[in-house]
This record gives C-alpha cells, sequence and structure tokens, in this order.
C-alpha cells in the first residue's frame, strides 16, 4: 500500500509595501496567473493576518503576514451575534455586532459575546475556560480579543498600550466639521450616574486621547476615522460629545439624531502583538453599510 504524500507546507509571505493582494500575490508566486490565485482565494487558501481573505482587491499594508495554505482553510465559526476571526491556543479574536453584551455584569443575561465562547471553548475540552481582555458597548459592533487563560489575559492587559499597534474606529457623527482632522485630550471620570464626562483637570480623572479624521460628510453627517492613542470607558462617545458632535443614536451622550437605528460606532481595526508568539497581527472588519448608506457619493 503507498504510503500517503505529506501535505506542502503553508507558505508565509511579508508584505513590504502596501499593494492590493492580487498583485502581491502575482508578485510572489510567478508559476500561478490570475485565475489560479482567483481559485486560491474563492477556496480560502489566502489568509491575511491569520483571517481568511477572499477578496483579490484586498488593500494590504507593509509588515502584514499574507499565509498561503496549500489545503483547503476552514470557514470562520459564525454565531448568532459575533463571527470568530482568529483562534490559536491562546486567544480569541471575534467580531461583535451591535446589540449583543461582552460580558453581563449581573448574570441576568445569558446571550453575550463571553458566554458563546465558554460554551464553544468547552466543545473542544469541558475543562476549557474563557477570559475578557477588554469590552465593547452593547450598542457597538467590531473587534474584540479574548484570552483562553488568565496568564493570557495578564499579559495581553499589561502590555495593551505598548503592544496594541492600531486602534482604529469607525464613527458616525452628528453635523459637518470644520476640521478636516484634530485631537481630542482630557480627563474623564465617571459620575454617580455612570456618564462619564470631561474634564481638563488632571487630579479629576483619567488621561484620554482621541484623534479623529473626516473621511466623507455630509450637511447632517460625519463619517470619521477614529484612533485610540488611550482606552477609557466611553472615550469616544465623551470627546465627540465634547466636540458638539456626538454620535448619532447616542442619546446618553447628547445626540438627538438616530438615522441608521443604532450607535454609529464600529471598531475597524485592531493590531497587537501576540503575547506568547510574539506575532504582529492585525485584523480589518468592513465598515457597516449603514454608516457607509448615509454617505452615497
Amino acid at each position: 500500500m503507498p504510503k500517503e504524500r505529506p501535505s506542502k507546507p503553508p507558505l508565509l509571505l511579508t508584505v513590504t509595501e502596501t499593494a492590493e493582494l492580487m498583485a502581491f500575490l502575482l508578485a510572489k508566486l510567478p508559476h500561478k496567473n490570475r485565475n489560479n490565485i482567483k481559485t486560491l482565494l474563492r477556496d480560502r487558501h489566502i489568509l491575511v493576518e491569520g483571517r481568511v481573505q477572499t477578496k483579490y482587491n484586498y488593500s494590504l499594508q507593509p509588515n502584514q503576514r499574507v499565509e498561503v495554505r496549500w489545503t483547503q482553510g476552514s470557514k470562520e465559526s459564525v454565531y448568532r451575534g459575533l463571527t470568530i476571526l482568529f483562534e490559536d491556543a491562546h486567544l480569541i479574536v471575534i467580531e461583535k455586532q451591535e446589540g449583543l453584551l461582552s460580558i453581563s455584569a449581573n448574570n441576568k443575561d445569558s446571550q453575550t459575546a463571553y458566554n458563546t465562547l465558554s460554551a464553544h471553548v468547552k466543545k473542544q475540552n469541558p475543562a476549557n475556560k474563557i477570559f475578557i481582555v477588554h469590552r465593547l458597548d452593547r450598542e457597538t459592533s467590531g473587534v474584540m480579543v479574548f484570552a483562553k487563560t488568565e496568564r493570557v489575559k495578564a499579559l495581553l492587559q499589561e502590555s495593551w498600550e505598548p503592544t496594541t499597534k492600531e486602534r482604529t474606529y469607525i464613527a458616525v457623527a452628528e453635523k459637518p466639521f470644520k476640521e478636516p482632522s484634530g485631537t481630542i485630550t482630557s480627563y474623564l471620570n465617571e459620575s454617580k450616574a455612570l456618564i462619564m464626562y470631561s474634564s481638563q483637570n488632571p487630579a479629576q480623572g483619567q488621561l484620554a486621547i482621541t484623534h479623529y479624521e473626516v473621511l466623507k460628510q455630509n450637511a447632517d453627517f460625519s463619517l470619521l476615522k477614529v484612533n485610540l492613542e488611550t482606552g477609557r470607558k466611553n472615550q469616544i462617545r465623551v470627546h465627540l460629545q465634547d466636540l458638539g458632535h456626538s454620535i448619532v443614536g447616542d442619546k446618553k451622550y447628547g445626540a438627538v439624531t438616530n438615522p441608521i437605528a443604532r450607535l454609529g460606532l464600529h471598531a475597524w481595526i485592531l493590531a497587537f502583538v501576540h503575547p506568547i508568539t510574539h506575532e504582529k497581527l492585525r485584523f480589518e472588519t468592513t465598515i457597516p453599510k449603514k454608516f457607509l448608506e448615509l454617505f452615497p457619493r
């Protein structure tokens, strides 16, 4: 009986300059033509930063890792309210939908990201556990990280500021901006009513720094790219209210409009260093369609 042929190991590639995925793969795989590469993409053989990528025109950035697997990639795990983007022995990265709690404060809400992922890891081994690293508000969608051990949770939280290379949100704010970009700096504290507020007094809160750039705007709304230098509770929501441009749907922080029937905030991109393997991981999600529909041109 003939021996089973060993599977070909994956090809690992590093991006050195901005490029579309198709052009990059054509350059790195000279023995493949466009149709060959389209087939690889269609059949989920191509991963960018650990996530299956099927779009030939996906925009690659320097230092990203591209993996070509010669055996077909598995589909992302999709659960109610979330999709698992990446998973290894140490952590799980998900995309959370709006309306799903990260974790329940009182155990009354059974439908949470934490509970779903807890059940997911216990399918593999009943002794497995999950640990929350950071949170997204219930009505905020986007990328979140969970740890599989207390040690990994501690390593991520202790090194979160220096090892997080990019935390980018997309926000829809009320009214057009006069300036195309800017930075908001203040000290955030929480009131007895559990509402965060800004102060310019260092003794009255934690330092919070938010950078924003206007991507699109019209007479009523602005689409913003927002980068966090610090990660405080409700930071973007408070800072945009401070500017007089509350996030749409955010009645708690001053919004008077709700054109998309949800909070206009999405955790778009997250890039960080893996606490165990020290790999640079980057996850970019799709901007919610409802956001873009407000800016047809």
